[in-house]
């Protein structure tokens, strides 16, 4: 097999790689773990805007470049190596636009498509809920018809982005008579429609990136359903296959990757470099074998979705191995730090910028984001190996 890239891509990716490193030596931002989900930075997506690379893969009818899928993993591979904070445009490129794509009206693809690729749609996702997180067959968020409009009330948790969201993308139930994996529809709306509310989530780490959000009797146009009614969680299962490449969760924590390399080579104990101790070279070692072949994996997934194929069991393979890096990346991390590894970003003697312990704290729920381990592993018994369910 030929695993290089064309010089087109080469060319492309060095792009990416010049305006990153313009960006970070002009001041603009620092790298940070998980940025892609933590690090809401409009002017940095503008300035992305400017580039054209939000909708890299649409049709040029709607703003896009109409490029392949492995251009964009490339784009998604350097901003998160960098550690760049794409938080504001993030699910909007990756999610929401395919969706409405696939699924949407032409009106849909008009009103939200060129507002995505200018960077002016920030979207909060509504899926998981109190009682419905890893299966969300079981959602209980109500939409039902009334007129012109669906009259949505539910709560959604885990909202990612809700804060600073101007629109709202949310799965509800339809249809309270049909089977749980029938009966549920998409929607796609303003955020300002009267009777949304929400409360903040503070995780682990301290940060706010998702909320509690509430739909108290909102009337959502009929125009924003997305696809066929009752259809949503079959139209959901297609869209997640192209959201789970696990790319976020290989490299969304490079920045303490690359930053453990850097601290061993330059520190020292009894004046030797610590990257001389063999415990340490051999973590190191094993940690960039087991990123490498993540990487191919995540490649895997770019190359079946370019054939035009829904790329079901890779995707959650990749997303599966590149959860347990993330994991052992952060214990790793911890380890070779020691107790120092515990001091947060600001404290006077926290090695590499603080990044240990939000990776440490945010990794233990990593196997639980996009689709838990166990349902992924499902996955791959069922559509990649043929097992019975």
């Amino acid at each position: 097999m030929d695993f290089s890239f064309t010089e087109e891509q080469k060319k492309f990716r060095e792009e990416v790689r010049a305006f990153l490193e313009q960006e970070i030596t002009q001041g603009f931002w620092k790298p940070a773990c998980d940025a892609w989900i933590h690090s809401y930075n409009p002017e940095f997506t503008k300035r992305v805007v400017q580039k054209g690379w939000i909708g890299l893969t649409w049709p040029k009818e709607y703003g896009g470049q109409g490029r392949s899928y492995i251009d964009r993993l490339i784009l998604t591979e350097e901003m998160l190596r960098y550690g760049a904070p794409t938080a504001c445009h993030w699910f909007a490129d990756r999610q929401i636009g395919g969706s409405i794509l696939t699924y949407g009206t032409e009106e849909q693809k008009k009103e939200f498509l060129p507002r995505i690729v200018k960077g002016e749609a920030y979207f909060g996702l509504g899926m998981s809920e109190p009682g419905a997180g890893s299966d969300l067959a079981s959602l209980q968020t109500r939409a039902a018809e009334d007129g012109d409009y669906y009259v949505i009330n539910g709560q959604k948790t885990w909202t990612s982005g809700a804060w600073l969201a101007n629109y709202f993308y949310i799965v509800a139930r339809t249809d309270q008579q049909a089977p749980k994996h029938r009966g549920i529809s998409e929607f796609v709306f303003p955020a300002d429609l009267p009777g949304i509310s929400r409360i903040p989530m503070i995780d682990i780490t301290g940060t706010e990136a998702w909320n509690d959000v509430f739909f108290d009797n909102v009337r959502v146009p009929k125009k924003y359903l997305v696809g066929e009614k009752n259809r949503g969680f079959y139209q959901i299962m297609h869209q997640l296959d192209f959201e789970r490449s696990g790319m976020e969760r290989l490299m969304g924590n490079y920045p303490l990757f690359y930053g453990i390399i850097k601290f061993v080579k330059e520190t020292k104990h009894n004046e030797q470099p610590l990257s001389r101790d063999s415990l340490i070279r051999n973590k190191l070692a094993q940690l960039q074998i087991e990123f490498d072949v993540g990487r191919l994996l995540i490649y895997r997934v770019a190359i079946v979705m370019d054939e035009g194929r829904s790329p079901t069991y890779e995707a959650a393979m990749s997303k599966v191995y590149c959860t347990e890096f993330e994991k052992r990346l952060a214990n790793s991390a911890m380890d070779i730090l020691g107790p120092y590894g515990q001091l947060v970003a600001g404290s006077k003697f926290a090695p590499i910028g603080g990044l240990a312990p939000d990776s440490y704290l945010a990794s233990k729920g990593y196997s639980l984001q996009a689709g838990t381990t166990e349902i992924m592993k499902n996955v791959l018994a069922t559509r990649g190996l043929g097992l019975p369910s």
